[in-house]
């Protein structure tokens, strides 16, 4: 079902389980958000494509196509909506893989429906970035704010909104040494409970793209920075 003119855009939650569903989409609701309701992955891909929602709720455990493997399709066409995945299994394996292929947060369940809707907004928050900036380079990276762009090495690089919130964080203050649990607070808005392998694996994907020209240093025992 999808609400009519929703003031904060569509939400698209993929979820088989009906009493969930049904319990996200009143919060969403509550808070704004218009919401289209899915219930197996096939369909959840095709109503991504046709409907262009600003954001995704994804559960990992999904009929007849897994959410990780929507997800991964949505990345490989080039669509960079962001993501949230829902999963019942608590297992650091699975956090990780879903955030390597391009996730931007993840939430165990049982969860708050509260705290889920807070995750929606953080996310659309990072990927309609700051207001304003002057493009900032740090040795052969340059990001710019405005646009929500990085080049590496004058090569185009693509970066999900969380990624590329992170380089904009590090890279605002080049040299400055960041702590895990000050890069989930002052990127995903939210406290250390969240688990810093969430900043491991975003900060390696983040390291991966850019490549040769990554200036992403990590400080043993302390956390990381971009130096030039």
């Amino acid at each position: 079902m999808t609400a009519d003119a929703p003031p904060r855009g569509l939400v698209l939650v993929v979820e088989d389980e009906p009493a969930i569903a049904d319990l996200v989409r009143l919060y969403l609701a509550r808070d704004g958000f218009g919401v289209h309701l899915e219930r197996d992955g096939e369909a959840g891909l095709a109503a991504a494509r046709r409907l262009r929602p600003v954001a995704c709720v994804l559960d990992i455990a999904l009929p007849h196509l897994p959410g990780t493997e929507v997800c991964r399709r949505l990345r490989e066409a080039g669509d960079w909506t962001p993501v949230i995945f829902l999963t019942a299994r608590d297992d650091e394996v699975d956090r990780v893989v879903g955030l390597e292929l391009g996730a931007d947060d993840y939430v165990t369940k049982p969860f708050s429906p509260r705290e889920l809707v807070a995750r929606v907004r953080a996310v659309l928050r990072r990927a309609a970035g700051p207001p304003g900036g002057r493009p900032r380079t740090v040795g052969a990276v340059t990001l710019d704010p405005d646009r929500r762009t990085v080049t590496a090495a004058g090569v185009p690089v693509q970066l999900t909104s969380t990624e590329f919130d992170l380089l904009a964080h590090l890279m605002a203050r080049p040299g400055r040494v960041f702590t895990r649990e000050e890069l989930l607070a002052g990127v995903w808005g939210y406290a250390a409970h969240a688990g810093t392998r969430t900043v491991d694996v975003h900060v390696a994907q983040v390291r991966a793209k850019l490549g040769e020209a990554s200036m992403i240093r990590t400080h043993r025992g302390v956390g990381y920075a971009a130096d030039a």
